[in-house]
């Protein structure tokens, strides 16, 4: 069927079916050999094109790579180790390391701790944590795999909330999806294909606030992560669809401002900036991407990027060496850190091995942490400050495991105490003994 479209379809059918194909709208076009199909006549390479495009399809179909654990370098190991203990707070994401569907995931803002926050038979992604930290709004699948590429169909998805400590997983908005907390956590902002809507918490009452269609007296036009300004006055959008760029929407004077391409544009905590997703840098083996960001006044973008190149104060991370096609960036309450995912080969946001690292804005870009080691796919880091609530399940979880911590600690310290051990079963019994004191630290009561 798709062979026999291939064959017959004029180049502006064809154009028209690989636009469609766009994955997320950075640039990657998963038919764009087709122009040089029909230059050359190369049937052999339609039949070849189509084949992979349905290979792609049913291996998307099931799930992302559940992947493997990876050890760190000896590099990474250290930089690790430093981060431990220098902040306090958690880091949640979307993984399918336990669950080819994705789970949304949680570990300390350390990099410590990673452990699964839900567990469902649907697609769990993009979760954002509530100003308070008490809960998570993430996106969920009406029904099994349901790839990124579909959020432009809302009647795929739902909003629903989690605590922070995993209890009261709760169904919030129906038919949604991008929804995000504003700063009082009374309401979110969240997208219906092409219009954006806000929803008071306490009554349910939700109100139209964009429909892309109108504003931009466009038809197609989606409105992809809108991102509203602290003081609610702009919405930072990424328009998909008929429309392919980002920028900001003046809610009174009802007016855009483009920022460029790219995607996943954003402020941060108190308007003053934009950051966001452009399809240059280095990209290391895979398609070039970098994060840039941007003065914002009366919610514009100061700092141009176009025909004269990226002035070097806009470039915020592009990461050296081969994995460097940067995405999901998302920057910390206090806007002095930076999470992101990186991966080194593909686009698919998710499916391919994208891993999260973390930053301190304005040390080298070489101090970034990699704080994520499996090679199946993380994707839509947040990042939240403050003491992480622990639920009584959890806390009983955390007993038995410091338990048996200890007694392991105990069984190595009297092994070497008994016959003497090599300098690496010495490392292994410190490391028991850290690893005892970090349990019982998390088990301390809050003051």
């Amino acid at each position: 069927m798709l062979i026999f479209f291939v064959r017959k379809c004029d180049k502006n059918i064809i154009a028209d079916f690989a636009e469609k194909c766009v994955v997320d709208g950075c640039s990657f076009k998963l038919f764009s050999a087709c122009y040089y199909l029909f230059d050359m006549k190369m049937k052999k390479f339609a039949f070849i094109s189509v084949i992979g495009f349905l290979a792609v399809s049913a291996f998307a179909v099931q799930g992302a790579p559940v992947g493997a654990s990876v050890d760190p370098t000896p590099e990474e190991q250290k930089a690790l180790d430093a981060l431990k203990g220098k902040l306090e707070g958690a880091i949640v994401w979307s993984t399918s390391r336990a669950n080819s569907l994705h789970d949304i995931w949680i570990m300390n803002a350390d990099g410590t701790n990673a452990r699964a926050l839900t567990k469902s038979n649907n697609v769990d992604w993009f979760p954002r944590v509530a100003p308070d930290g008490s809960k998570v709004l993430f996106n969920r699948s009406k029904g099994g795999w349901v790839p990124e590429n579909d959020a432009n169909y809302p009647e795929k998805w739902d909003l629903w909330t989690i605590g922070l400590d995993g209890t009261n997983e709760t169904r919030l908005v129906e038919n949604a999806t991008w929804g995000t907390w504003r700063p009082d956590g009374k309401s979110i902002v969240f997208s219906r294909a092409g219009k954006v809507f806000t929803m008071d918490l306490a009554s349910k009452k939700e109100t139209l606030v964009l429909d892309g269609e109108k504003a931009f007296n466009k038809a197609g036009v989606i409105l992809q992560e809108p991102n509203m300004s602290p003081d609610g006055k702009h919405l930072a959008i990424t328009l998909r669809g008929s429309m392919r760029e980002t920028g900001v929407w003046d809610l009174a004077k009802k007016s855009w401002t483009k920022s460029g391409d790219g995607c996943q544009i954003d402020w941060n905590f108190d308007g003053s900036k934009l950051y966001r997703v452009n399809p240059t840098g280095n990209g290391g083996t895979a398609a070039p991407s970098e994060i840039l960001w941007f003065t914002a006044k009366d919610g514009k973008q100061v700092e141009k990027v176009g025909f004269f190149g990226i002035p070097k104060n806009v470039k915020l991370m592009d990461l050296p060496g081969r994995r460097s096609h940067e995405y999901f960036p998302r920057l910390s309450p206090d806007g002095k850190w930076l999470v992101w995912g990186a991966t080194d080969k593909g686009h698919d946001h998710d499916l391919f091995d994208y891993e999260l690292y973390i930053w301190k804005i304005g040390e080298p870009v070489e101090t970034a942490t990699r704080i994520t080691y499996n090679s199946g796919n993380d994707r839509w880091p947040d990042i939240w400050f403050g003491k992480v609530p622990v639920s009584a399940a959890s806390a009983v979880a955390d007993v038995a495991k410091a338990a048996a911590t200890a007694t392991s600690a105990a069984s190595a310290t009297a092994a070497a105490i008994a016959g003497g051990v090599s300098e690496a079963k010495m490392d292994e019994l410190i490391k028991a003994i850290d690893r005892l004191t970090e349990a019982v630290k998390a088990l301390a009561p809050s003051k």
